[in-house]
């Protein structure tokens, strides 16, 4: 704001009252407070854009790390336009800029209405814009202030003749642009307007509202059902302003959305049901989603009224004041057909399972129960399948093997659908559950189809990826065969004979056979760490680099006749050692030793599916909505008009002698903004001055 021609950065200072209220009154109200709250507010806000906001944290993790997510998570800038810190900086900046324009808007009002009819003609050497048109007698004089009056008047001027017997003053007082004046005060309320829009979408009215019905979030993880919702957990109609979900299935309806909070979620009951009767995706080559929409049906709980209508990414339906976006998609409860592949001891009987998304089943394994709980189905997955960083043989380190990442983490892109997925849990008797991510089809990884199973032990984490390879026909069938003859000793026993019958002569065969029938009991008991710990055991330090080069040799000999017998017991005949099947058994070695860190009895694989689709919407109310319209509106008005609105302002004088007669008649023109046409529309009225 500005006071007179000078902007001034002072605030109210107020005569009475305390000292503390005096400071902090002038503090609020000056120009300086409301531009460090702005500048804040800003960068707040060119932060929020960058970052991605109400994200799951393991994503934050993942793009972070854990340190600097735990740090920007207690400054709330993943959440940070609804930020305590942030509201109340906006509260702040509403307050100053309020108190400022009470303090200037009268001062401003005032000058634009004000005319400046006391400017005496000894002030006409100070204007750089100045003109003196001689007259050699009074009716001359009058003629040509009549001339620069109707061009004045022609160029949209108001004019204004002070009758005064004082010639020192002028006969004329030209001006136009006083609204450029207003512009400041409109910008300035522009703010006002905007912030106090941005606290009515804010969470405050939701909060205030939730204290005033006495609501408290709730776990919905817990429930079975919208109706085991405590009644104190559910949002009235009369909600003020909201930002919620609402997720569909095809062919269903619902009137209840949910607002996340922290510790758990409010349901809100909406003035309508909303019926998905269908949603449509339409997919890049890559996979990738083009387009989603839905059909709904939308009935009004007041009068019962019936709309259908489409709703489209940035096209939504509003009704009674409730805007419904279309968010995103999801499974709707998906009907699955699973098979459980056990991973422990000499079983190979397969269990076939069938289950929707969101239900689950008791599994007896090992003597313990496991509840299997289905969570999550995707039809397609687009990953990022690159060149493949090479994965260093962890034995050779002497350290366990670990699960590797699923895809690619370089920054070559190869975007694939690599076809369909599942998450689920499986869950003790205790209630502690291991999460698991399961892809229905290999992925050729490194050059090799492998079937792809993430775990994590909690949401937080991020999963970590078993490559079991694929066989020949694109299944586990030959992997798990290995795997049931590795669990029996007298298989690993007869392997380890045949294999030092291959390769030793028979005085050696006995020793060699003792060696590889150990290092196939350490991986069957512990992987590969487990034959790690053997070495450091057995082998000096430092011999124990050219040991393990050795038995790295003969532990993929042996694991090979582990599964030559394997195929044998079956019926099938041996394979012919070549690139291919060497490299299917040093994977298959991987994979098992991996397998003793996968935590899990079973791995169940999807065999079938029959998709049901959802739909995500957000459901909003914002009232503030139109205060932040009217906001840009006077923000636009007053932008333009501070900046293409100059004022300009324009005197006449008659200049007399000292003996009273009238010589010359003097223009003086002033500007707030200098600019070229300020100067050509000077030239011109110099110009409509005929000379006499």
């Amino acid at each position: 704001m500005q006071d007179s021609d000078k902007p001034s950065t002072a605030g109210i200072e107020l005569k009475a009252g305390s000292a503390w209220v005096r400071e902090t009154i002038e503090l609020l109200s000056s120009m300086r407070f409301a531009i460090s709250a702005l500048s804040v507010l800003c960068i707040a806000s060119a932060i929020g854009t960058i970052v991605p906001q109400a994200s799951p944290d393991i994503n934050y993790v993942n793009q972070f790390g854990a340190f600097w997510a735990e740090v920007f998570g207690a400054f709330d800038v993943f959440r940070v336009y609804n930020a305590p810190w942030f509201l109340v900086f906006m509260a702040l900046m509403l307050v100053s800029t309020t108190l400022c324009l009470i303090r200037n808007t009268p001062k401003m009002v005032r000058e634009a209405r004000l005319w400046p009819v006391h400017v005496r003609d000894r002030a006409f050497v100070a204007f750089s814009h100045r003109h003196e048109n001689p007259v050699a007698s009074e009716s001359q004089a009058g003629l040509s202030v009549q001339q620069a009056t109707d061009w004045l008047k022609s160029r949209g001027y108001g004019i204004k003749s002070p009758s005064s017997d004082d010639a020192s003053l002028p006969v004329v007082v030209a001006k136009k642009g006083g609204s450029n004046r207003l512009g400041y005060v409109a910008a300035h309320l522009a703010i006002v307007v905007i912030s106090l829009g941005g606290l009515l979408d804010s969470e405050i009215p939701t909060r205030a509202a939730a204290w005033w019905w006495d609501k408290a979030p709730v776990n919905l993880s817990g429930l079975n059902s919208a109706d085991d919702v405590p009644s104190s957990a559910k949002m009235p109609q009369a909600t003020p302003t909201y930002r919620a979900n609402l997720l569909i299935p095809e062919g269903q309806t619902s009137d209840l959305a949910v607002i996340n909070k922290p510790g758990g979620a409010l349901l809100l009951d909406l003035p309508f049901e909303l019926t998905l009767k269908e949603f449509r995706v339409d997919y890049y080559s890559t996979g990738m989603p083009k387009l989603f929409a839905s059909q709904v049906v939308l009935k009004d709980k007041i009068d019962g009224t019936v709309r259908e209508a489409t709703i489209e990414v940035n096209k939504p339906l509003i009704h009674r004041g409730v805007a419904i976006y279309q968010s995103s998609f999801d499974d709707g409860g998906s009907k699955l057909k699973l098979v459980a592949h056990p991973l422990n001891g000499p079983i190979r009987q397969l269990l076939p399972i069938e289950l929707a998304v969101g239900q689950s089943v008791p599994l007896r394994s090992e003597g313990q129960t496991l509840a299997l709980e289905i969570s999550g189905f995707k039809a397609i997955n687009v990953e990022n399948i690159g060149d493949q960083a090479p994965i260093e043989d962890p034995f050779k380190k002497h350290v366990a093997a670990v699960l590797s990442p699923a895809v690619n983490a370089t920054k070559s892109k190869n975007l694939r659908n690599v076809g369909p997925s599942f998450n689920y849990k499986l869950r003790d008797t205790a209630g502690q559950a291991k999460e698991f991510h399961s892809y229905m089809l290999p992925i050729d990884l490194d050059g090799a189809p492998v079937f792809l199973i993430g775990v994590r032990d909690s949401p937080d984490e991020s999963f970590r990826y078993l490559r079991i390879p694929a066989d020949e026909n694109g299944s586990l069938q030959e992997y798990m065969r290995l795997r049931v003859a590795m669990a029996n000793p007298q298989v690993r026993q007869r392997a380890a004979e045949i294999f030092a019958q291959r390769s030793a002569p028979d005085n050696l065969a006995p020793a060699l056979a003792s060696s590889a029938q150990r290092s196939l009991d350490a991986v069957a008991e512990g992987g590969l760490q487990g034959l790690a710990d053997l070495l450091e055991q057995t082998v000096p330090e430092a011999e124990r680099d050219r040991a393990a080069d050795v038995v790295v040799r003969m532990l993929t000999s042996a694991f090979w006749e582990v599964w030559q017998l394997a195929r044998l017991t079956d019926g099938l005949p041996r394979l012919e050692q070549n690139d291919q099947t060497l490299n299917f058994t040093q994977r298959a070695l991987n994979a098992y030793s991996d397998s003793q860190l996968f935590g899990a009895p079973l791995l169940v694989m999807l065999d079938d599916f029959e998709q049901v689709q959802a739909s995500v919407f957000q459901v909003t109310r914002s009232p503030g909505k139109t205060t932040v319209y009217l906001g840009c509106l006077l923000l636009t008005i007053g932008i333009f008009a501070m900046l293409y609105i100059p004022e300009r302002r324009v005197w006449v004088w008659r200049s007399v002698n000292e003996s009273g007669q009238v010589e010359s008649v003097r223009l003086a023109a002033s500007t707030t903004r200098h600019s070229l046409d300020f100067d050509r529309e000077f030239q011109e009225l110099r110009a409509s001055i005929k000379p006499h």
